[in-house]
């Protein structure tokens, strides 16, 4: 068993940065690379890879955002910008890296660490879903990273992880999860206005709790036994 993780840029605006961040997951030996509507990748993007240019060629180049994580156990969004407020899910609660590292050790599975546009970074539509929130501690006076340093730190902490025999469920069984508790507040008459923080809400604890195929299957029973009774 082994922890694959891979790196998903979100519509990265500069060639030079995306030869970059090639160059640094070879520097900690990473290789797994999907970029999601990406800049022209020409000479510049060549260059700046150096001796990664093989991390480059072998990127996977998707159209959407969802098809970028549809494989991943857990998605992780890096963000420069925390939330301020407990109860306002969208960018709280957030791990640094070393905390990200303590929270994937020993586990085995797909985890996809998401890097946004270096103008905008995520929406908040993106940020809702992931299942956990990363951002690498800075100064107050200027905290949004280039780029590559940011990917470059995450993946330092992440170099010599340990993977362990806990096989996380798929990202296929879990979005079914997470559908049928969408499914279950609509049976019980969940406010409407309430609904996507909560479902946020579940999201996040799913994502912390780092579920296993069992679990997901047991849940989903659970659920299905409320809605019979209801």
């Amino acid at each position: 068993m082994s922890l694959d993780i891979k790196i998903v840029l979100v519509e990265p605006l500069y060639q030079g940065n995306v030869g970059s961040v090639t160059r640094v997951m070879k520097n900690f030996g990473f290789s797994d690379l999907v970029l999601v509507n990406p800049c022209k990748l020409e000479g510049e993007a060549r260059a700046m890879s150096s001796h990664a240019l093989d991390v480059l060629e072998s990127a996977r180049i998707t159209s959407s955002f969802a098809e970028a994580v549809k494989d991943a156990s857990i998605v992780v969004g890096t963000t420069g910008i925390t939330g301020s407020k407990i109860n306002e899910h969208t960018r709280m609660p957030y791990y640094t890296p070393r905390e990200l590292k303590e929270k994937l050790t020993g586990i085995s599975g797909t985890v996809a660490i998401l890097f946004g546009r270096e103008d905008q970074g995520f929406n908040n539509d993106e940020l809702r879903s992931c299942d956990m929130i990363l951002t690498i501690p800075t100064s107050d006076v200027y905290p949004i990273m280039n780029l590559s340093h940011a990917t470059g730190i995450v993946l330092y902490e992440l170099s010599d992880i340990k993977t362990g025999n806990k096989p996380l469920a798929g990202g296929f069984d879990l979005r079914l999860l997470h559908e049928h508790m969408e499914e279950l507040l609509d049976d019980i008459g969940y406010p409407v206005h309430k609904k996507n923080k909560t479902m946020l809400m579940f999201k996040r604890i799913f994502g912390r709790a780092q579920l296993i195929p069992r679990e997901v299957q047991t849940l989903r029973g659970v659920i299905r036994r409320i809605q019979r009774k209801i």
